[in-house]
């Protein structure tokens, strides 16, 4: 579907009614919550999950949104939304960046790139992140083209 980067991980959403905001169109607001799920289950998929962030004490939280909004999604829109592990220093912090695509015109809707840092739970410090992450993450590592 032309992608930007070979291997997505990609999720379905669909624009619900509550979605929509005053303007007709999928509210930006929206679009953060969506980032923030496909974040989350492609972490699920590598085997951290909210279990195993809190036997670790560790979570990977966002310090950073940047946000290209290219186009509107409207009620009733089948979406795809995509994301990659792009760049990370193997200690503090991990980039991701996401692509939003409308399959029925294969539009780009938005372009997004968000920084996390690990910190550690208990304290919301930033810590070091654990062996579980680097090999977590690691092998979905992609270079940036």
């Amino acid at each position: 579907m032309g992608w930007d980067r070979a291997t997505p991980f990609i999720i379905d959403l669909a624009v619900d009614a509550e979605d929509i905001d005053g303007l007709g169109h999928a509210n930006n607001a929206v679009y953060v919550t969506w980032l923030e799920r496909c974040a989350w289950r492609h972490s699920q998929r590598l085997g951290l999950d909210l279990v195993e962030y809190r036997r670790l004490d560790r979570a990977m939280a966002v310090v950073r949104h940047e946000i290209d909004y290219l186009a509107a999604a409207y009620e009733g829109d089948e979406l795809q939304l995509a994301t990659w592990i792009v760049d990370w220093d193997q200690r503090l912090k991990m980039t991701r960046h996401f692509q939003l695509k409308r399959p029925s015109d294969n539009t780009t809707l938005l372009r997004a790139q968000t920084t996390f840092v690990c910190i550690e739970l208990s304290t919301g410090k930033p810590k070091r992140m654990p062996a579980e992450f680097i090999e977590g993450y690691g092998p979905a590592l992609q270079v940036a083209i």
